[in-house]
């Protein structure tokens, strides 16, 4: 059996290269690294290949190894050219994940050392680490320091473990859902519904508060639909708000929704996963006054600090609760059990494996300072305030509501003809060009297009660039169609 051990040994050992095997890849892929960061600013913003990637099934799972020249050429042609590429600071279609390169090296550490961060007992350090970022980012929604909390993989999951620790902390068993309330406005992030129907909680009635012309829920709308509710005996239990929402940007009054869920005794969970973050802006921090009414709170790192795209967080102001919905053990767990001097994240969440996500955020924060976060979130409300003025003073454009953080919405009304197929017709030319991602959405029916300012290299050139095409994109479309 020794010698049929050895012979496995031999070839498992390609999993383990020397050190001079790990030299020479580091260095292949940190020269494609610079390659890429080097020409970033050269490169299409989005490029539709005549394949669309397809190419890549061409490098299917083989038996044998392949060599790493031709493994970096099939992630540039077939993975880095089509699509989007989010890296690119002419990305202002969507909220992306920024990409920081401290972040890339706080994941390399993570990789590398490998530590399991999901029990205190298995990584007492990078618990700590994460416990500790959670109370800084609990400090700026204004949570108490025992708040508890999670990095998760983003806001879908944040929302989740929000609305589930409400569940339990209302004690709302399946025999009360048909009857409980959940109030949110049609603006709320799709990632809600979807985290409710995961919850268990699709018959509970949920009704869409209306908003005013800023697209903000209207707090007198709710205070009497939980009046009404009330009176008709059904269970108010949760109402969600939005912290910057994804199709205008604004932000709900969280002051008053507090203040109202308090008197009710409701659960206020607050969607802060775009904007919350922007509370470190002197420039709009009034605006978000009342996130430290709330009971739980989503804040994604990987939006509003420019992170890479897997970096969200959840916190919940009363730590037992959180505790109380996801604590879970076994028996082989005996062990770690027995050696924890702080909360471990496998009981504050759905995930027991996790990368150690801390790392990631850790890094850049003490390499760069929080000053240089600020300063970055700082431009980008400015940026946005630069373009809703100036797209202006272009013949033909109207702006939607002024931006209350870096969204803004805007559309070509044509002299004649339909807007809404003009407007469709700009995006697709804004996306035949490639330098920079424009996106739209449906804003009173209406087609509307949004410029997002919110990624890491968006400065000054991008929006000029953005409102250079736009002019002249219109006036090819106005001259042609």
């Amino acid at each position: 059996m020794k010698n049929e051990i050895k012979k496995y040994e031999q070839k498992a050992k390609l999993l383990e290269p020397n050190t001079d095997e790990r030299k020479i890849l580091t260095n292949m892929v940190m020269n494609y690294s610079e390659e890429f960061l080097n020409n970033i600013n050269s490169s299409l913003t989005y490029k539709e290949t005549e394949d669309k990637g397809a190419g890549i099934y061409d490098f299917d799972i083989s038996d044998e190894p392949t060599n790493p020249d031709i493994i970096l050429n099939a992630v540039k042609e077939h993975i880095d050219k089509p699509g989007i590429n989010p890296a690119s600071g002419g990305h202002m279609a969507y909220i992306p994940g920024g990409g920081i390169f401290y972040s890339a090296l706080g994941d390399w550490l993570a990789a590398i050392i490998n530590k399991y961060a999901g029990v205190f007992f298995a990584a007492p350090g990078a618990v700590r680490l994460e416990n500790m970022l959670l109370r800084w980012i609990g400090s700026i929604a204004g949570y108490p320091s025992d708040a508890a909390g999670n990095l998760t993989s983003g806001g879908s999951i944040g929302n989740l473990i929000g609305i589930v620790a409400a569940r339990d902390a209302k004690e709302l068993n399946a025999i009360y859902f048909p009857k409980a309330v959940i109030y949110l406005t049609s603006h709320a992030h799709h990632s809600i519904r979807k985290s409710l129907r995961i919850a268990g909680l699709y018959d509970c009635i949920v009704r869409e508060i209306d908003m005013d012309e800023g697209f903000r829920m209207i707090p007198g709308k709710l205070e009497s639909a939980i009046f009404k509710d009330q009176k008709a005996g059904l269970i108010p239990f949760l109402a969600i708000s939005s912290a910057g929402t994804t199709d205008t940007g604004a932000i709900d009054p969280l002051s008053d929704i507090g203040d109202i869920c308090f008197q009710n005794k409701i659960w206020h969970h607050i969607d802060g996963a775009y904007g919350a973050f922007f509370k470190l802006s002197d420039l709009v921090a009034d605006n978000l006054q009342g996130m430290e009414k709330s009971d739980s709170i989503v804040m994604d790192p990987h939006k509003g600090l420019f992170l890479p795209y897997g970096s969200g967080s959840v916190l919940v102001k009363n730590s037992e609760y959180l505790y109380n919905s996801f604590r879970h053990t076994a028996n082989y767990m005996q062990d770690a059990d027995l050696h924890k001097d702080e909360m471990s994240p496998n009981d504050l969440s759905p995930e027991m494996s996790k990368h150690f996500r801390a790392l990631r955020l850790w890094l850049p924060l003490k390499l760069a300072g929080v000053s240089a976060f600020k300063a970055a979130i700082n431009e980008k409300v400015l940026l946005a305030r630069y373009f809703y003025e100036n797209i202006q003073k272009i013949d033909g454009f109207e702006v939607g509501a002024y931006p209350e953080l870096s969204i803004v919405t805007y559309r070509y009304v044509p002299d004649k003809g339909d807007a809404d197929e003009f407007n469709k017709r700009l995006i697709s030319e804004i996306l035949k060009d490639g330098r920079i991602l424009l996106s739209s959405t449906i804003l009173n029916g209406k087609f509307t297009l949004r410029l997002v300012s919110m990624h890491l290299r968006t400065h000054l050139p991008q929006i000029e660039l953005a409102l250079e095409l736009l002019k002249e994109k219109s006036e090819y479309i106005r001259n042609n169609f």
